[in-house]
């Protein structure tokens, strides 16, 4: 969630009183919980919208500062530093098969999707005017990624080698319910098996949509609804881990659409807006969780500090990468 997001509901908030900027439906209330350790391994500063996060091979972290275009890498351990600036939005971050990054965003007001080399060298590597919203990224097959169009209520497809993008997928279930609410509808994009699973965060949906042998989109089908979902990844065994964003929260939901909160504000997960596993020996059974402290639905107590979060869940993640 970004973009627009952060002063609408800025604005949305300070009109309500300090008793009721929280009473958002309880879709959660009767989920399971089952609370897992939690570390916090990074913190950034009050108003730092962390958006999302990817890990490569050697255990680095790459996180994306939505509002100030920033990309920062980061290690296990908490040691951080700023790898690159665009001038603009930085959403969708994902990993390129030559190790550089892929980003998706804004140059300037107009969306576009960067590469940033290693050395934090900054390409623009193809402008998408009809594009409206870019958030969430992930890898297809070869050197073709998608990418979410939250507000077009559709799905980019990007050729990095051939610089190209066209619209895989445009569907009412990718949509807003409501143009003038300014939570996104499609959000996180992940591949598990043969399908792409999409959060629709406006609509509180999980969305699936089955993949033909030349990775071409089926008819989306309804995986589960009443769930708010940010960003998300999948564990080896299918379970799907997803950030709740303005509910505060990190789920669990299994193969069979069970529901169970494992980290809750207590842990850090105020404002939790992406998550991906960690890839060495070390943490494959570990999920990473940014936050931004509350930015877009503040709690009573203010803003916080915008974390990142070590989650221990027990299982291996399912790396998908090129």
């Amino acid at each position: 969630m970004a973009r627009i997001i952060c002063s609408s509901l800025s604005r949305i908030s300070a009109k309500r009183s300090r008793d009721d900027r929280n009473q958002l439906p309880p879709i959660f209330e009767h989920s399971t919980e089952e609370i897992v350790p939690a570390k916090t391994i990074a913190e950034f500063p009050v108003n730092t919208f962390l958006e999302n996060i990817a890990i490569n091979a050697e255990g680095k972290f790459f996180i994306t500062s939505y509002e100030s275009g920033q990309i920062y890498q980061l290690t296990a351990n908490g040691e951080s530093s700023l790898l690159a600036t665009i001038d603009g939005n930085a959403a969708g971050i994902a990993l390129a098969p030559d190790g550089n990054l892929l980003v998706a965003g804004n140059n300037g007001k107009t969306p576009a999707v960067f590469r940033i080399s290693r050395d934090g060298a900054i390409e623009i590597l193809v402008t998408i005017t009809d594009a409206i919203f870019l958030n969430g990224m992930t890898y297809l097959t070869g050197d073709r990624y998608l990418i979410a169009d939250s507000y077009k209520g559709a799905i980019w497809e990007v050729n990095i080698a051939e610089k190209t993008a066209n619209i895989w997928l445009q569907h009412e279930r990718l949509a807003r319910g409501n143009p003038k609410h300014p939570f996104p509808a499609v959000n996180g994009l992940k591949i598990y098996g043969n399908a792409l699973y999409a959060s629709n965060t406006q609509r509180q949906h999980l969305v699936r949509i089955p993949l033909l042998d030349n990775y071409a989109p089926v008819t989306p089908e309804l995986f589960i609804t009443n769930v708010n979902i940010d960003d998300f990844a999948f564990d080896a065994s299918g379970n799907l881990y997803g950030t709740t964003h303005v509910y505060n929260s990190v789920v669990r939901i299994s193969i069979d659409g069970k529901v169970t909160t494992i980290a809750k504000a207590e842990q850090g997960m105020t404002g939790s807006t992406a998550l991906a596993f960690g890839r060495t020996e070390s943490d494959r059974a570990a999920i990473y969780v940014t936050t931004n402290g509350g930015m877009s639905l503040p709690p009573t107590t203010g803003v916080g500090k915008a974390l990142v979060v070590r989650l221990e869940v027990g299982i291996e993640g399912l790396v998908m990468q090129p």
